[in-house]
This record gives structure tokens, C-alpha cells and sequence, in this order.
């Protein structure tokens, strides 16, 4: 039987873990996307100088694990006297900073790839018209090929923000609160699995299926030009005599 009195007495818990999984997806992913789009331009331009180092960003960061960034950036850094004798150091030392940094860093390299991705599969014909009109340069960014790569990558967008919003329960790992840790006292203090870790999946499931909801709905204001159009129906025609 499933103890519902210890689930309750943890509801005030589990509010907080979701608070933290949260406020962390949100802020990681304003500042994943502000980065992402100079990146993306940039990762797509035909100077070397600029596509290369962001190439090489992105290669590394979705080239290893996120709990090893996180480390990385929590445990790792801290050895180094330099940094603990720097200006840095009171953020560095704490763990909402280095989550914010590992996940930002993170989700910023994924998001180049993908707006990059967008922009390479504009229509030549829309950079041509957009250039017969006189637009080049960051007015043709800024007017043409932005807003059509980012409706373009919206479906992508939104699998990054699942994933990324499933990728907070790593932050249990640097001492946060999260959902994930929440259940993980409530197994310890309690060893009841199913309803520790139960509980932790029908949040993330709730979670995950509010967000694939609210993508659909951008996806259908805001791609509606790209559905193709229902034919109309044929008007039957009088029988003649």
C-alpha cells in the first residue's frame, strides 16, 4: 500500500524542488538563448575566424557529459588558488552559480547548433528576394533570416528545453534542493521507494508534458504559414437534362 500521509507531509518539499528545477531551467535558457544567436550567426558565416572558435565550443560542450561540466565547474575549479583568490571566487563557491554557469554554457552550445542549423536551411530563394530588396548585412539577419530560423527550430527548441528541464535532477549532485533530492531524503529518512521516487516521476512527467503542450501551441500559431492548406471542397454541379 502506498503511503499517502508521508506524500503529503513531503508536499511542501516537493513545491520547493520544483520552484528550484524552475527558476534554474528559466534562467539557463534566457541565457542560453541571448548567447545562441550571435554564436549561431557566427557559426554560420564563411569566415574562419569566426565560425571556428564557436564550432569548437559547441564540439566540446555536447562532446561531454552535463554532470561532468557540472563538476567540472563546481569541484573543479576550486583547486586552483588563482581562482579562489579572484574576484570570482564568492560566486564560484556557490551552488546555484555553478549550476546556472554549467547549465547556460550548456545549453547555449546546443541551441547555436540548432538556430545554426535553421539558418542553413533557409530557402535561397527568401536570401535572394530579401537582397533584391535592398536588405544585406545584420538588416537581413535582423529582418529575414532570423525570425524565419527560429520558427524553423522551434520543434528542435522545444526537445532542448524537455531535456534540459529533465537534466535539473543532476543538481541534487552540488547540494540543491530539486525534486530529485527531495525524493532522495524521503527514501532515506523513510525507505519508501515507490513513493519517494514515484512522486519525483509524476512531477517531471507533469512538467514535461506542460511543456511539449505549450511548444505545440507555438508551433501552431506561429508555423500556421507552413501547413499546407486543406483543398477546398468541389461544389457538386446541377444535373443537366
Amino acid at each position: 500500500m502506498i503511503d499517502w500521509p508521508v506524500i503529503q507531509q513531503h508536499l511542501p518539499a516537493f513545491a520547493h524542488g520544483i520552484g528550484v528545477c524552475l527558476l534554474l531551467l528559466a534562467i539557463s535558457l534566457a541565457t542560453g538563448f541571448v548567447l545562441s544567436v550571435p554564436l549561431a550567426v557566427a557559426r554560420v558565416s564563411r569566415r574562419a575566424w569566426l565560425s571556428r572558435p564557436v564550432w569548437l565550443f559547441t564540439y566540446v560542450v555536447r562532446g561531454t557529459p552535463l554532470l561532468v561540466q557540472l563538476f567540472v565547474v563546481y569541484y573543479g575549479f576550486a583547486q586552483f588558488e588563482a581562482v579562489r583568490e579572484s574576484l570570482l571566487w564568492p560566486l564560484l563557491r556557490e551552488a546555484w552559480f555553478c549550476a546556472w554557469l554549467a547549465f547556460a554554457l550548456n545549453t547555449t552550445a546546443y541551441t547555436t547548433e540548432i538556430i545554426a542549423g535553421a539558418l542553413r536551411a533557409t530557402p535561397a530563394g527568401e536570401v535572394e528576394a530579401a537582397r533584391a530588396y535592398g536588405l544585406d548585412g545584420w538588416r537581413l539577419y535582423q529582418r529575414i533570416l532570423l525570425p524565419s530560423a527560429l520558427r524553423r527550430a522551434l520543434p528542435q527548441y522545444g526537445n532542448e528545453v524537455v531535456g534540459l528541464m529533465h537534466a535539473t535532477a543532476l543538481v541534487s549532485t552540488v547540494t540543491l534542493v530539486d525534486v530529485t533530492r527531495v525524493a532522495r531524503d524521503l527514501y532515506a529518512n523513510h525507505l519508501l521507494p515507490v513513493e519517494a521516487f514515484g512522486m519525483a516521476a509524476v512531477i517531471y512527467f507533469t512538467l514535461t508534458f506542460s511543456l511539449v503542450g505549450l511548444f505545440r501551441l507555438l508551433e501552431r500559431r506561429l508555423m500556421r504559414h507552413l501547413r499546407p492548406e486543406r483543398p477546398a471542397a468541389a461544389t457538386p454541379q446541377p444535373a443537366t437534362a
